[in-house]
């Protein structure tokens, strides 16, 4: 006999039907791979729009003359976003399904690309900023949902390598957004500082003006891309991958959650390790380009995007090995193993002051690999009343506000110390953070 739920996802046309059995926790009997592979599309999705964020930040630094301190408020905008959105976003999911709120969250991305036509028209700042946080609307949407969604599609034994293999695709989008802006945005010849350096006023306005239509290119083709991505979604069948029992489910209000999660040390400790570890990945990223324009005065921003290009290749191969280390190892000790490494790297970009360093840069990209969906997964795991994992894993969404506060005091600390290099030492502090939340995992778990 068909439960309420099985019932609810037979209505309707789909024409990409599921083939797998829900299990009373919610999760499945074995993996759907046409609706896994298409959730873990999503990833590369909103990976292309925070790489073109460190695009932004090195544009906008120069054609609005900002520090770097006010650049990195280009993550504050796209950060918070997340935060302020990931509790409403979980409440749809939970009166809804995930499906639903990956169709809203296309729906809202799609709109904030939409607002970069009348963001470079307008060419100030601040409406850039707020299309910004359009589009980090949509995108805490999608990460609430396919972060979670991710871990659901299968058995519980391999959720944490589910989600490490819907994370692999990121680094896709990563390098997709880097290029799309290295070639659409960034233009050849001098830097845009040296360019600007002898204008008049009005000259430098024209030459701003010219440059920020240049950003308008690659969201065209986002926008596309989301277009099919919303048909492709709305024709497919998805569970919903709540426990069974319908009206129990419902049942946990929001203040029973957050009462519950408040008294959750295990939860907590993975609230805060990950509001260092995505402040910190949000911060290498964001500086990597200054950093190698600081080491070497005579490239330009489009030679000097390369770097994000490899950063990104690293992170894609970082993460393959993590995934594969993670079929012999515990998870916890490859995190740790991973962040010893990257201390180690960020300690050499703060003493090394050459370009060696920006490799450095690069191979604590690769060390990032196993970092967001292991600390993800455990986190979400320590809630054992599975009534509060929707708004749960919200709340680990929402510590992505990290990527708004990290930068930003790195960004303070190069314009305090006057060197793009020792301010890695604010990421170098996140990075120890993720080295004892490991440790505490292995001896907690006794991995």
């Amino acid at each position: 006999m068909d439960s309420p739920i099985t019932k609810t996802h037979k209505k309707g046309f789909h024409l990409f039907k599921l083939h797998a059995e829900e299990t009373d926790d919610g999760y499945l009997n074995k993996i759907p791979i046409f609706q896994f592979i298409l959730l873990s599309c999503l990833f590369p999705m909103w990976a292309a729009a925070a790489s073109l964020n460190d695009i932004l930040i090195t544009q906008f630094k120069t054609i609005f003359t900002l520090s770097n301190f006010a650049s990195a408020f280009v993550q504050s905008a796209f950060y918070g976003g997340y935060f302020l959105i990931a509790i409403p976003a979980s409440l749809v999911i939970k009166k809804t399904s995930y499906k639903i709120a990956i169709l809203i969250g296309l729906l809202f991305y799609t709109g904030g690309c939409m607002l970069f036509f009348p963001a470079s028209t307008m060419a100030t700042y601040g409406v850039f900023l707020a299309a910004l946080f359009a589009i980090a609307i949509g995108l805490s949407f999608l990460e609430t949902s396919a972060n979670t969604y991710s871990s659901l599609l299968g058995p519980e034994k391999t959720s944490t390598l589910r989600l490490n293999i819907s994370e692999t695709f990121y680094p896709v989008g990563a390098i997709t957004g880097i290029l799309m802006g290295k070639y659409m945005i960034f233009g050849s010849g001098a830097s845009l500082e040296k360019q600007m350096a002898g204008m008049s006023g009005a000259q430098k306005i024209a030459f701003g003006e010219q440059a920020l239509q240049k950003t308008l290119t690659p969201y065209k083709y986002i926008i596309v891309v989301l277009i099919i991505a919303i048909i492709v979604f709305a024709l497919t069948e998805f569970p919903n991958s709540k426990p069974k029992g319908g009206s129990s489910v419902k049942s946990a209000k929001i203040s029973e959650t957050l009462k519950y999660l408040a008294h959750n040390k295990e939860y907590k400790k993975g609230i805060f390790t990950q509001f260092m570890y995505i402040g910190m990945q949000t911060a290498v990223w964001s500086f990597t380009i200054r950093l190698a324009m600081s080491l070497n005065g005579s490239i330009n921003e489009r030679d000097a995007s390369t770097f994000m290009i490899f950063s990104y290749i690293a992170f894609f191969l970082g993460k393959m090995v993590a995934n594969f280390l993670m079929k012999k190892f515990s998870p916890s000790r490859i995190l740790l193993w991973f962040s010893i490494i990257g201390s180690l790297a960020l300690i050499y970009i703060i003493f090394v002051h050459n370009m060696t360093a920006v490799y450095a840069a690069i191979l604590t990209s690769g060390l990032f690999g196993p970092c967001w969906a292991t600390i993800y997964s455990k986190t979400l795991d320590t809630v054992k009343d599975k009534r509060h994992t929707a708004t749960a894993g919200a709340i680990i969404v929402m510590s992505i506000i990290g990527g708004s506060f990290i930068p930003l005091i790195q960004g303070l600390a190069a314009d305090s110390l006057h060197s793009m290099s020792y301010s890695f030492v604010v990421s170098l502090v996140s990075f120890v953070v993720v080295i004892i939340y490991s440790v505490d995992q292995i001896k907690h778990n006794n991995l």
